[in-house]
């Protein structure tokens, strides 16, 4: 089943996202999946290990509302929250994958100890991202392009 959702897209102009549901339906809670959301079914937990969850996106990139490498889509709730100076990212065509992905991957599955969750991920996550995505945003190329793919592939067929 297709789960939809506002996201937050190129100019900030919000869009909906496609994702396989890996949630219960209806389920209330934050914007963000910690570590053992019971929320989170069975067999959701095997989709979002494999990212099987986010293929319906494809769809979100042949309609141009994404890219194959860019920053995250934000939740409309979390990006109007956005640190200051970190708000310029959401100008930008969000990505199916992007470095932060690959290298801040774990740090998306909040830890269930933490308190204020959505806080923790503005102030600490959200800003270590942003500077990733900087990095592959200031030089775009073909090549680094290839390369974000090829480390994403790595990672999402390395044994678990």
């Amino acid at each position: 089943m297709l789960f939809r959702q506002q996201r937050v897209g190129a100019g900030g102009q919000p869009f909906t996202i496609l994702k396989l549901r890996t949630m219960t339906d209806g389920g209330d809670g934050p914007d963000l999946t910690a570590r053992a959301d019971p929320r989170v079914t069975r067999v959701g937990s095997v989709l979002r290990r494999t990212s099987v969850d986010e293929l319906p996106q494809l769809v979100n990139v042949l309609r141009g509302e994404m890219t194959l490498v860019g920053p995250r889509p934000e939740t409309v709730g979390l990006a109007e929250r956005y640190p200051t100076d970190c708000r310029w990212i959401l100008q930008y065509t969000p990505g199916l994958t992007g470095p932060a992905q690959i290298r801040l991957r774990d740090s998306r599955v909040l830890r269930p100890a933490a308190s204020d969750p959505e806080r923790w991920y503005l102030e600490e996550v959200v800003p270590r991202r942003v500077a990733l995505d900087a990095t592959f945003l200031r030089a775009p190329t073909l090549r680094h392009t290839l390369n974000v793919l090829v480390q994403t592939a790595v990672y999402l067929l390395r044994p678990a």
